[in-house]
């Protein structure tokens, strides 16, 4: 019976926990309060050092299971008063911490994903669930393999995984080579097939299915990343990488995205581009915007005007949007009345007078082939300009 169980409760094991268990469990809490990955938990991580440094020692275990912590503290029977400094018992441990002058624990690799998400999404916001397959550490074998002591050093690279082969390419200079291990795969060590776990076969992880919550924040852009940190795969002896998120913001059939900025073009026939209009506009969000151009207000063909503060929210600061930047393009009639064009001229301002010379030469206007000559390049250089640097907006108003 012991007295006391807050530094086994601290590690989460039993009283009766074995040398192995104490530092398996050390090894997970230890990784995951280290001030460096959390700097809010340093009292935790203290916790969690001083725990272990008592429980790992035969001795000031006795200790403490007859005369619980006050006992520790009291340095009884040579156990000894003061605690070690948390930072050079990790460090000890793993041979080095996390980063400053102390050296990084090995790390495993990032596992990166893409997640198509739409227009509507980015701007309200959104969580969406990702399943993926990741590895983990075999549970029955601890990331052993095997049964414990029936794992052995490979003798053909030494224990290194790497096979070195010297090879003379000229006289007095030779080249060496290095290839992983063929006798043990580049895993450094060997395990007969009768005592290989039958979890995992021998490999130390097994492949577990991973439900992960991806919250879509408001404002996010295309190709941003979302960090899950050190929920990437496991391996033996490796932190945890983490899993990257990408995002792949699809095209929406109405609106273009220009940072803040949401661009659309809005077709007006003729009559409404001089004489006024009143279109409605459907937000992402399903809200109705009603645009209107008054009465004698000309609308240009391919003219800009825009609506602020109805563009994409701001990341991290949602409540402020950018521009709804609008190009109006005018719709002609193919062809005009003949008995309307008196009244029509009588509305339009007067033709301007031309002076026709004597010599001049009548010619007849016909239709543009769509790919002939500078046109066409004239067309991409222009579409080249509009995408790659946007609409030239000098002035924002709504009508």
């Amino acid at each position: 019976m012991v007295k006391e169980t807050a530094y086994y409760d601290i590690l989460g094991v039993r009283p009766e926990a074995s040398a192995d268990d104490l530092k398996k469990a050390y090894r997970k809490l230890a990784l995951k309060y280290h001030p460096d990955k959390n700097p809010n938990e340093g009292d935790k991580f203290k916790q969690i050092s001083q725990a272990y440094e008592v429980l790992s020692d035969p001795e000031k275990r006795s200790i403490y299971d007859e005369g619980g912590e006050s006992a520790i503290k009291k340095g009884g029977s040579g156990g000894g008063g003061g605690f070690t400094s948390p930072m050079d018992l990790f460090d000890m441990f793993f041979g080095g911490g996390f980063g400053g002058s102390r050296r990084r624990e090995r790390r495993g690799k990032d596992l990166v994903h893409q997640l198509s998400v739409t227009l509507e999404e980015v701007y309200m916001g959104a969580v969406r669930k990702l399943a993926l397959q990741k590895s983990v550490i075999c549970d029955k074998c601890e990331g052993r393999g095997g049964k414990k002591g029936a794992i052995e050093k490979c003798l053909t690279c030494r224990g290194t995984g790497v096979e070195t082969k010297i090879q003379q390419v000229a006289p007095g200079i030779v080249q060496h080579f290095e290839h992983m291990c063929r006798s043990c795969q580049g895993q450094g060590e060997l395990i007969a097939a009768k005592d290989r776990c039958k979890n995992c076969n021998g490999k130390k992880t097994v492949r577990e299915r991973k439900i992960l919550e991806v919250h879509v924040e408001k404002g996010m852009r295309d190709e941003q990343k979302i960090v899950f940190s050190g929920e990437g795969d496991q391996e033996p002896d490796l932190q945890p990488g983490d899993i990257v998120i990408v995002l792949d913001e699809k095209e929406h059939p109405v609106f273009k995205r220009s940072r803040e900025d949401l661009i659309m073009t809005m077709h007006l026939q003729l009559v409404e581009a001089l004489c006024g209009f009143q279109k409605v506009i459907k937000t992402l969000d399903e809200r109705d915007l009603v645009i209107t151009s008054l009465p004698g207000e000309v609308i240009k063909h391919e003219s800009f005007k825009c609506v602020l503060g109805e563009g994409m929210p701001q990341y991290k600061n949602p409540f402020e949007k950018g521009r709804l930047i609008i190009q109006f393009v005018v719709v002609f009639p193919e062809s005009i009345p003949h008995e309307v064009i008196p009244a029509l001229e009588m509305s339009l301002p007067g033709r301007p007078q031309v002076a026709v010379p004597i010599d001049a030469e009548e010619c007849t206007l016909t239709e543009l082939e769509p790919n002939h000559g500078h046109s066409h390049r004239f067309t991409n250089d222009d579409e080249e300009e509009y995408y790659m640097h946007g609409p030239r907006v000098q002035q924002c108003a709504t009508s």
